[in-house]
């Protein structure tokens, strides 16, 4: 029973844990981002102390090497001196010294075709996991831009049906618009029609009579010939100039 408890449990926090990842993509991508960095850190450590070993293998060969031109020159010298025993001695640590050099040139060679291979999966692995990566990534950022484009197409269907529904407004609001202006439009032409023109044009008249008349008396006093007659275009007038006089003129009589 506590068996199908528990595993019903893990069940429902695996659905929940899921959900959480399908909502938050950028986030298990940054976490996998980390684990890769831990990965290869752990990684370059092993392949560091492979390194190291073929490090030390190439320093014990130059240490066995020294140690096999010393022990064959020892060799050379005491057999050449007749000291057999001696230099039987020595050419028994030469064998040794020999073998250990030759296999630790195996080693160091294994060693260093183990770290080539290991330093190329190891770059094979990680072009790989980046390559993924990116591959994640531009596959969240499609979804995100696909994820709008879905909202913005369902923004425009639901516009469009709001924009079809207000147009019945916008059309009654244009026509009220229009018949207002018509009316406003009418108003002032009829308020135009019923202006009464007649005593505007009585004044107009009146003032230039009035200033014809003004303008005859200035040019009687001045004794200046004035003709208050309009002329006609092309006409000429015909009144005789009037003669200013001193005092009242009087007719002579005959005789007098």
């Amino acid at each position: 029973m506590f068996k199908r408890i528990a595993t019903l449990f893990k069940g429902f926090l695996s659905l929940f844990v899921s959900g959480i990842e399908r909502n938050n993509p950028e986030a298990v991508l940054e976490a996998e981002k980390e684990n890769l960095r831990e990965q290869i850190a752990k990684y370059n450590q092993g392949l560091a102390s492979h390194a190291g070993l073929c490090e030390q293998l190439k320093a014990k060969i130059r240490r066995l090497e020294m140690d096999e031109q010393d022990l064959r020159a020892k060799t050379t010298a005491n057999l050449r001196a007749g000291n057999k025993e001696l230099a039987g001695q020595y050419a028994l640590q030469l064998q040794k010294v020999t073998r250990d050099l030759d296999d630790s040139r195996k080693q160091l060679t294994e060693s260093e075709d183990t770290y080539k291979e290991l330093l190329q999966a190891r770059d094979v692995s990680i072009r790989a996991a980046r390559e993924k990566l990116d591959s994640l990534k531009r596959g969240i950022d499609e979804m995100k831009i696909a994820k709008a484009q879905a909202e913005l197409t369902e923004m425009a269907s639901g516009m469009i049906s709001q924009i079809g529904g207000s147009g019945d407004n916008l059309n009654r609001l244009q026509e009220a618009v229009e018949d207002e202006r018509t009316k406003a439009a009418g108003r002032a032409r009829v308020a135009k029609d019923s202006i009464d023109t007649t005593d505007i044009k009585m004044k107009d008249t009146e003032m230039t009579a009035l200033a014809d008349q003004a303008l005859a008396d200035f040019a009687a006093k001045e004794g200046i010939a004035y003709d208050a007659t309009p002329a006609s275009d092309g006409a000429t007038s015909t009144t005789p100039p009037v003669t200013k006089t001193m005092g009242p003129s009087s007719e002579a009589t005959p005789g007098a």
